[in-house]
């Protein structure tokens, strides 16, 4: 049995890519391109962009999470935390959480000379610490011959900085630097703010410049005498999946005792998430836009194609062909049109978005630019992560917008009477 494609798809298909035989058809067939290419570099432009804050997001995210827990138990008043392996007990209850680790955190000034800068300042315990942040992350940017935190010794006071930080500071390690706590001592001469001479022992890089430039890290212990802590305030928690932190601290905050306060990781940082996926939405309805009013350049180029076919659907409308199928031919002639721009730039976009790491380098080496410093965008590089949740409604949308745009013209088509088409022929 033969099969036969129906002649309205045949024609549309004819239509879509011949008509150059006159002046006036080769026009209508530029007008047709240009619509193709405006629909193709439409929606490149929105899987390109969508990828870069994809990849933007994640890549932050996973530097993020090389100083930062998935989930934090603090005390609500900054003091140490009561009941401590009580709750360690109760943390380590729950199947979710694979590692804990006791922390201290306070603000202070470092000094080094006459440059001071406000740092966070957090006493870890580095045997503890991989088992809830992915230290490789932070520190396999480092020269292999630089210590991390394995070089914190309770007692000898030594600090691991950031690598931003102790650039700011002009630090490199073993040099001498003071720690300024804020929680003074009472002399005659007034409260006078506790002063402790430190010793570079690490650097670390996570390329988080927020953390890279503002964080240090010593010794639990050391932190506890300097701040004058009987303890922790707080413990970090790492669970299986980090997309499940809200969940699983919803699940502990029950069990917490008074005076304890949970956040996960996206609470931390709920402001930067939230800018990201605001401006992530506002971006897709900009670029949906200029995809549109390419698809809308449809209309034109089929009105004009109607005019010129109008001897055409006379003779078709003689032989037989009803309305229906007139209007189904310049449909599938404006859906082609759709159809090819959006696969194209879906190509286009993907062939960028895949490659953009070699793209973006070579432009910055060719203007002499960078376009993405890190002390404004966290992160020196350009990422990408083309995701399909994304590529899919681009696609949709930009076949959607197509399909409406040749709906009016097809219909105008349909009402050519072929006795009035056929009068001047």
């Amino acid at each position: 049995m033969k099969f036969e494609m129906p002649y309205e798809l045949v024609l549309g298909w004819r239509y879509t890519r011949a008509g150059r035989a006159t002046r006036r058809n080769g026009f209508i067939s530029f007008i047709s391109g240009v619509s193709m290419l405006g629909i193709g570099l439409g929606v490149a432009a929105l899987v390109i962009v969508l990828s870069v804050m994809n990849g933007f997001q994640k890549e932050v995210r996973d530097r993020m999470l090389s100083v930062v827990s998935h989930i934090e138990i603090v005390s609500a008043d900054g003091s140490a935390l009561e009941g401590l392996k009580h709750s360690l007990q109760q943390v380590h209850a729950n199947p979710d959480v694979i590692g804990a680790a006791p922390f201290i955190a306070a603000q202070a000034l470092l000094a080094r000379g006459e440059d001071m800068k406000g740092v966070l300042v957090r006493g870890i315990d580095p045997a503890l610490e991989p088992s809830v942040v992915d230290l490789s992350m932070g520190f396999a940017r480092r020269t292999a011959s630089l210590p991390g935190v394995e070089a914190l010794v309770p007692g000898q006071f030594g600090v691991v900085l950031g690598m931003d930080l102790a650039r700011q500071l002009g630090l490199r390690l073993g040099d001498p630097v003071t720690l300024i706590a804020p929680n003074g001592q009472v002399t005659p001469a007034g409260v006078l703010p506790r002063l402790k001479q430190m010793q570079v022992v690490g650097l670390f890089n996570s390329g988080h410049y927020e953390y890279d430039s503002a964080l240090v890290m010593l010794h639990i212990e050391d932190a506890g005498k300097i701040f004058r802590l009987e303890g922790p305030t707080g413990i970090r928690l790492k669970i299986k999946d980090l997309h499940e932190a809200r969940n699983v601290a919803k699940a502990l905050a029950p069990q917490l005792a008074p005076g304890m306060a949970i956040r996960d990781w996206t609470q931390q940082n709920r402001t930067w998430f939230a800018a990201v996926q605001v401006e992530k939405r506002m971006m897709f309805i900009i670029l949906t836009l200029i995809v549109a009013v390419a698809a809308f350049n449809l209309v034109s180029t089929l009105v004009m194609s109607v005019t010129d076919k109008r001897a055409d659907i006379a003779i078709l409308r003689t032989l037989g062909a009803s309305p229906h199928s007139i209007m189904g031919i310049f449909m599938v002639q404006g859906a082609m049109v759709g159809v090819i721009g959006t696969l194209g730039g879906l190509l286009l976009g993907l062939l960028v978005a895949f490659n953009i790491d070699v793209i973006v380098p070579a432009l910055e080496a060719l203007f002499h630019a960078s376009f993405l410093p890190k002390d404004i965008y966290l992160i020196s590089r350009m990422p990408s992560d083309p995701q399909m949740s994304d590529i899919l409604p681009v696609a949709i949308i930009s076949l959607l917008l197509a399909f409406v745009a040749t709906l009016y013209p097809s219909w105008h088509a349909s009402q050519v009477n072929p006795a009035e088409a056929l009068r001047y022929e």
